[in-house]
């Protein structure tokens, strides 16, 4: 995530639009982060979202469905795009 991304709002975003709770909102998070840093570290270049959403799924700490995953992630994608802190690759 960038540098300039405020995270506390970011998390509070999330919580209003999903109305999920906020510990598993900030372990799908770190989650993601974890997932992004190791695809990074092999040289990944393009990621694909069921890939990250399995990933998430699979840990043990995490306790939402799929569907819940993906909702986040997609909340957050909207958060960053309106801030102008990431978009869509063509």
């Amino acid at each position: 995530m960038p540098a300039s991304l405020n995270e506390q709002e970011l998390l509070q975003f999330i919580i209003n639009q999903t109305k999920l709770d906020p510990k598993q909102i900030q372990l799908v998070l770190k989650h993601e982060k974890t997932f992004m840093d190791k695809a990074e570290q092999k040289g990944s270049r393009e990621i694909d979202i069921d890939d990250v959403i399995d990933y998430i799924v699979g840990r043990p700490d995490v306790k939402l469905s799929e569907l819940a995953v993906d909702t986040i992630l997609e909340t957050e994608m909207s958060f960053l795009m309106k801030n102008g802190l990431a978009g869509y690759m063509d």
